[in-house]
C-alpha cells in the first residue's frame, strides 16, 4: 500500500479493489451531457449513466441552478417536527408519478436507506394490522438491495453478506437467471414464471403468519441485468395477495425512465405495496432516496398509534432542501424533454444494437430491456470475473465507461443518448472483445 503521504492513500474507496486501483488510478475530473473527462484529458462516453443514476445526462444547468438557489436561501431545515415547502412539493410531485395508490412518500438519502426504510415500514404495517407475528423478510438470490443490515440480509450477493451479521429469519427465493432456456432474450425471457412459486414454498415452510414482506428488484441490475420472465411478477403479486404478504419493488435502478416509464411497476403493469427509489430521483446531482407507500398502509400505521410519533424512524437529512431542489428540477427536466418516453422509443434500436454483438468472442448471453443491456462473458478458466474487469479497464482507456459485475458487462446510458452514440458503444465493445484473451 502507498505511504501516509501518498495523495490516494486516505480515501478508502467503496466496492473497489483499493490496492489495484491505487497502483493504476483512473480519475474522472469533469462531466457534461453524455461524457466524462478523464484526469489525463480524454473524453469518456458514459455508457452507464454514472452508476445507473444520471438519467438526464451530466451537469444539467437547470439542476445546478436550482441547488444554488436553495443553498443560498435555505441550506438546511430539520424535518423532525418541522418542515419546509420544497419537501412537501417534491413528495406531492413524486406521488403523482407513482403507480395508483402509492401516494405517501418517505424521504431518505440513498437506495440503501430506502430499502431499510421500506423493510421497517413493512414490519410496522403488519404490526398495525394486528399481525405482529409477521416478522420474516424474504429477498431473492442474486438480489441487490444496498448495504444496510436490512438490505444485505434480504440481498442475495454472497460477497456482500459473508463478513457481516444478518437479520434473523430472512430467507430467499431462487433467482430467475436461466441461460439454458433464455439465452439471448430480447425483453422478458419466455421461460421461468413458475419460479415465482418459490414464494409459496417458503410460505409452506415457514407459515404465512410469519412473513411480513417479500422484496425484489423488478429487474436485477447490479447482478447483471436479470430480466423477469414473462408472467413472473404477476405470479408473485398473486401469491403475496393470497397470503397477506406485502410486495416491495426495489426500483432504485429502474425508476425514472430506465425501462420507458416513471417506474417498472407502471411499465410492466404490476403494482407493489411499497416502492423504493433513489439514483435518478435527483439525476444523481446530490444524494437522495425515497419510499412510496400505498395510502392504506400509511394510514394503518398512523391510525394505530395512540398519539405522538407514529413511526420511530428517519434521517437528519430526510427531505434535505438542496436534494428537494435537485429532485424538483430533475422531474421538470424529465417531463419537459420527454425522457421517459424517449427511452421507450429508443429501446428497440438499443436492443438491436446490443444483440448485433451475438457471435463475438467470449459472449455467452445478451439480455436487454428498456435502455439496459447485460452482456455475459464466458469466465476465464481459473479466473472468474477477470475477463469482464479487463474489458472494463480497456473500455475506459479507449474512451467508454461500462460496468463490470462478475463476468457481465452492464450498460445503462443516460436517456439523452443518441443513436450514433449507441452504435459507438457497441461497436467499441465488439472491437475490444477481439483484443482480450
Amino acid at each position: 500500500m502507498q505511504g501516509d503521504n501518498d495523495g490516494l492513500a486516505s480515501f478508502w474507496m467503496p466496492f473497489t479493489a483499493n490496492r489495484a486501483y491505487k497502483a493504476h488510478p483512473r480519475q474522472i475530473v469533469s462531466a457534461s451531457g453524455m461524457h466524462y473527462q478523464s484526469g489525463d484529458g480524454r473524453t469518456i462516453l458514459d455508457g452507464t449513466a454514472g452508476l445507473w443514476c444520471s438519467n438526464a445526462g451530466h451537469c444539467r444547468t437547470e439542476i445546478a441552478a436550482a441547488m444554488a438557489r436553495a443553498a443560498a436561501t435555505l441550506d438546511f431545515a430539520p424535518t423532525f417536527q418541522l418542515g419546509h415547502p420544497a419537501a412537501f412539493e417534491l413528495a406531492q410531485r413524486l406521488a403523482a408519478l407513482m403507480p395508483p395508490g402509492l401516494d405517501r412518500i418517505f424521504f431518505t438519502n440513498s437506495g440503501s436507506e430506502s430499502v431499510d426504510t421500506a423493510l421497517k415500514i413493512a414490519l410496522a404495517v403488519q404490526r398495525a394490522r394486528g399481525q405482529g407475528t409477521r416478522t420474516r423478510l424474504i429477498g431473492r438470490e442474486r438480489g441487490y438491495h444496498g448495504v444496510g443490515f436490512g438490505g444485505i440480509s434480504v440481498g442475495g450477493i454472497v460477497g456482500n453478506r459473508r463478513a457481516f451479521a444478518l437479520l434473523p429469519g430472512a430467507d430467499h427465493l431462487r433467482h430467475t437467471h436461466d441461460p439454458a432456456r433464455n439465452a439471448f432474450s430480447r425483453g422478458f425471457p419466455p421461460h421461468g414464471a413458475e419460479l415465482a412459486d418459490d414464494l409459496q414454498r417458503l410460505v409452506d415452510l415457514h407459515g404465512a403468519e410469519t412473513i411480513a414482506a417479500v422484496i425484489v428488484e423488478p429487474m436485477a441490475g447490479s447482478t447483471g441485468v436479470l430480466v423477469p420472465p414473462v408472467g413472473y411478477l404477476e405470479r408473485l403479486r398473486t401469491i403475496c395477495d393470497r397470503n397477506g404478504i406485502l410486495l416491495i419493488f426495489d426500483e432504485v435502478i429502474t425508476a425514472f425512465g430506465r425501462v420507458g416509464a416513471a417506474t417498472a411497476a407502471q411499465a410492466w403493469g404490476v403494482t407493489p405495496d411499497i416502492l423504493t427509489m433513489a439514483k435518478g430521483l435527483t439525476n444523481a446531482a446530490v444524494p437522495m432516496g425515497a419510499v412510496a407507500v400505498k395510502r392504506e398502509l400509511h394510514d394503518a400505521v398512523i391510525e394505530s398509534a395512540p398519539g405522538g410519533i407514529e413511526l420511530a424512524h428517519g434521517y437528519t437529512y430526510s427531505g434535505h432542501p438542496l436534494a428537494c431542489a435537485a429532485g424538483l428540477a430533475a422531474l421538470d427536466l424529465y417531463a419537459r424533454e420527454g425522457l421517459f418516453e424517449r427511452a421507450a422509443e429508443l429501446a428497440p434500436y438499443w436492443e438491436a444494437a446490443a444483440h448485433d454483438l451475438r457471435g463475438r468472442r467470449h459472449i455467452v448471453d445478451i439480455r436487454t430491456i428498456g435502455l439496459v443491456a447485460g452482456i455475459e462473458l464466458e469466465p476465464r478458466p481459473g479466473a472468474p470475473t477477470a475477463r469482464a474487469m479487463e474489458l472494463f479497464h480497456r473500455a475506459f482507456d479507449a474512451g467508454l465507461l461500462v460496468r463490470a459485475t462478475g463476468d457481465i458487462i452492464a450498460l445503462s446510458p443516460p436517456l439523452i443518448v443518441e443513436k450514433a452514440q449507441i452504435d459507438q458503444m457497441f461497436g467499441m465493445l465488439g472491437e475490444l472483445l477481439d483484443t482480450i484473451a
